[in-house]
């Protein structure tokens, strides 16, 4: 990777034991993975963010970060990391083995505003559950957008001896510390018996076409104007506007419409009836 990627021991966010505390959002985190978390169509745990529009849940709910008091949890980097991967958003080629996976989302700080310009170093598993360590298959750093937005197109990871199904992810916002941590997929077997699993890093996963389609968004422990407040307020939904009929979307257009955030699946002029939640076609959640 360029220069842009420090990797000092001291550098790093692994052992930072005051953010082990348990938080609001992490209280809900666990609770959406019992037995009786509410799934989504596409057979994904249900956001914080979904939850938040109809009320439910036992705890006030935080759609993206809570103003300081849960930051994304941190884990071990692990023995197959290499530094200097390639910088780019798509780890596939045409013809390449397994399910298609592409994972989309922000990188907020504290005060839950977006991080532009953040560093985000993937690495993975093949669909055979391999590492490559000769080149950099299924390795690849990207930066976040102006509205603090990434995407990334892969493959589900294949399992290998002692792990569940995971990504691994260094994430940098400019200038800061470099946080190193794992993502992990709903309703897997294997996470029950994982020692590293941690229900707070779950993506939220659907199935689309042949393929699977994933969002998760970090919360990076970075100071923000206003900074964090006690009790945190509740922080905004994604970038977006409120959907309007007659205005032309593009894919990837974000919006909200009754409280919950959606993302433009195919450009498309809006009308009335074709409201987010009634064309799945053209709206995704998340």
């Amino acid at each position: 990777m360029d220069n842009a990627t420090p990797h000092e021991p001291n550098a790093s966010d692994e052992a930072s034991g005051d953010r082990r505390r348990i938080s609001r959002k992490g209280l809900l985190k666990a609770a959406l993975v019992a037995s009786a978390a509410p799934l989504l169509a596409g057979g994904g745990v249900a956001l914080a963010r979904d939850a938040a529009a109809t009320g439910d849940g036992p705890l006030a709910l935080t759609p993206e970060c809570d103003d300081g008091d849960d930051t994304t949890p941190p884990q071990m980097e692990g023995p197959y990391f290499k530094p200097n991967s390639p910088r780019r958003t798509s780890l596939v080629t045409t013809g390449t083995p397994g399910v298609p996976l592409t994972v989309s989302g922000y990188v907020f700080g504290r005060a839950c505003r977006p991080v532009s310009g953040a560093l985000l170093d993937f690495w993975q598993a093949d669909t055979n559950g391999a590492y490559d360590m000769v080149r950099f298959d299924f390795r690849g750093h990207q930066f976040t957008g102006a509205d603090g937005s990434f995407s990334l197109t892969t493959i589900v990871p294949g399992l290998y001896p002692g792990r569940t199904r995971h990504i691994h992810v260094k994430a940098q916002a400019p200038g800061g510390r470099v946080l190193t941590t794992q993502l992990y997929f709903p309703n897997e077997p294997r996470n029950n018996t994982d020692a590293l699993f941690d229900p707070r890093l779950l993506m939220n996963v659907r199935n689309v076409g042949n393929g699977r389609q994933g969002t998760f968004d970090f919360v990076l422990d970075v100071a923000q104007t206003p900074g964090p407040t006690d009790p945190p307020t509740d922080p905004p939904t994604e970038p977006g506007t409120s959907w309007a009929a007659g205005t032309s979307y593009r894919a990837g257009d974000r919006v909200t419409h009754g409280g919950v955030a959606y993302r433009c699946l195919q450009a498309h002029q809006a009308v009335s009836g074709w409201e987010p939640p009634n064309v799945p076609a053209l709206w995704e959640r998340g």
